[in-house]
């Protein structure tokens, strides 16, 4: 069977704009992402932005550093 992804788009913070795909968790898009950071320092952790998803991409909110 063919592993599910979904795109992120990630909406603000220091990632704005990026579009990263991620695996799908129990026919869902994950609730959190921790993405590197575009300065190679740590990572940035999104959320994602409504319950309520369609398609094959999902909005991510930008939380902090971590």
């Amino acid at each position: 069977m063919p592993k599910l992804t979904v795109t992120a788009l990630l909406h603000d913070g220091p990632l704005k704009g990026d579009r990263v795909e991620v695996d799908v968790l129990e026919g869902r898009p994950p609730m959190t992402l921790d993405l590197p950071a575009s300065d190679g320092d740590g990572a940035c952790r999104y959320c994602l932005d409504a319950l309520v998803q369609s398609g094959h991409s999902a909005v991510y909110t930008f939380l902090y550093r971590v």
